[in-house]
């Protein structure tokens, strides 16, 4: 069963890939074996990445992604396929939070994070599920795509309005994607990540308010970027090739408190 989590011969494209998750993400699919397309706006953020990768016998290459634009998710995937080859698995990671109360919430803090959080799975995950459904019926078979959310999709927090309901609208989309792709061979999975230590919001976590939070948690610690590797691999690889529409949560028992 062993065998059932190797990616080689697989591409994957991860969005988001400059830091934190998104990083780790891409640097655990290259050590399971697949070529990764390591997708920001701009590429020049990449290339520390694309080299760790490399020193360490893996194959990256750069793209340059807004999320929130159809025309830049489309040159994304031409470029990454001219490079690498057909993408058979997308991380769509990209994403961003406003904290603030809402009643101080612009217009402007709203369609940033709804843009980038929602719309930019839709545009990335759609982009890829057409390429992966005209392949469903060659050598290659489908793909899958996996979805980024977060346990605040399902239980919210104050200050974070907008994050919570950008990741409660990718929760029930990750859920009508993978009803509507299941014939095409495509399978469309999410992972809720609850808190998860990473450089943006180490500071914030080691504060009073921060280790208040922590406290909150079953465990009783900060979830790190490799608590979520089972979970990704799990859905990259064909070990969960009966699976779609799913949400799995990596949280410390979060939701259970």
């Amino acid at each position: 069963m062993a065998d059932a989590f190797d990616l080689t011969g697989r591409i994957a494209l991860i969005t988001g890939a400059s830091q934190g998750l998104g990083a780790g993400f891409a640097v655990t699919l290259a050590q399971a074996g697949a070529k990764v397309a390591l997708a920001a706006r701009q590429t020049g953020k990449l290339a520390e990445l694309k080299q760790q990768i490399e020193d360490a016998g893996g194959t990256a290459h750069a793209v340059a992604m807004d999320v929130t634009d159809a025309g830049s998710v489309r040159a994304a995937f031409d470029d990454a396929e001219a490079a690498l080859g057909p993408v058979d698995v997308l991380v769509n990671n990209a994403g961003i939070a406003v904290p603030k109360p809402f009643l101080e919430l612009t217009e402007a803090d709203w369609d940033a994070v709804l843009d980038t959080n929602l719309k930019g799975c839709f545009l990335a995950g759609q982009e890829a599920a057409r390429r992966m459904a005209g392949r469903h019926d060659g050598a290659r078979g489908g793909g899958s795509i996996i979805n980024i959310a977060s346990v605040l999709g399902l239980a919210p927090i104050g200050h974070l309005s907008s994050y919570c309901a950008s990741k409660a609208g990718l929760i029930h989309l990750t859920k009508a994607m993978g009803l509507e792709l299941a014939r095409v061979g495509v399978r469309v999975n999410a992972i809720a990540p609850g808190y998860i230590e990473t450089p943006m919001n180490s500071e914030f976590f080691h504060s009073p308010a921060g280790e208040k939070l922590v406290k909150g948690v079953p465990q009783r610690r900060l979830g790190q970027a490799e608590d979520l590797d089972g979970a990704l691999l799990l859905l990259a690889s064909d070990a969960s090739r009966y699976m779609t529409g799913a949400v799995i949560t990596v949280d410390g028992g979060f939701l259970l408190d």
